[in-house]
């Protein structure tokens, strides 16, 4: 079978998640979301409890922090839609627990390049930040991340069969 990528990207707090939402709702069959946020502060807890809230009970979610090549492969023969939300806080998990940061990408591009679906109606859908839109950042972390996530962007926007820029609440569709 064909793969159905979808990547989605915006700003922080642009509608990307609920976009994704609102796409996903439209394929029939079971659906995975993978959680790529920790929660290690309060503020984050209440972010990942806000979106727990909004996907119902049709949704079995898999928080992964940094195995995400490995958890797609396997729920994509299992789901007939998988949403990986969010690429830029795998990336900066990646980044912060001193991982093999261009080992991990090159493990997520060759998953994707090679990701076959059981079912013709079968999609992954992919959100991540962009982040390259506003200052240069001041420091070299910053920076190294900006960097990085643009570069990553950039390789799944090329694989991906439908890319999406949402701003402001509106999806514009930018390839497919």
């Amino acid at each position: 079978m064909k793969r159905k990528i979808v990547f989605i990207t915006g700003g922080a707090r642009s509608g990307k998640s609920s976009f994704a939402l609102n796409e996903t709702a439209k394929v029939e069959g079971r659906k995975a979301y993978i959680a790529t946020a920790q929660a290690l502060d309060d503020e984050m807890k209440e972010r990942i409890e806000k979106h727990r809230k909004e996907r119902d009970a049709d949704w079995d979610t898999f928080e992964e922090p940094f195995k995400v090549s490995e958890i797609i492969s396997d729920l994509r023969v299992k789901y007939s839609v998988v949403l990986l939300d969010c690429l830029t806080l795998w990336l900066s998990n990646v980044i912060s627990g001193d991982m093999d940061c261009s080992g991990k990408i090159y493990d997520l591009m060759a998953v994707l390049e090679n990701l076959k679906f059981d079912t013709s109606n079968s999609k992954l859908f992919i959100v991540s930040n962009e982040v390259g839109m506003g200052i240069v950042p001041e420091n070299e972390l910053a920076r190294r991340f900006r960097d990085t996530a643009g570069f990553l962007n950039q390789k799944v926007a090329e694989i991906a069969d439908e890319v999406y820029l949402v701003t402001v609440g509106i999806p514009i569709k930018i390839k497919g």
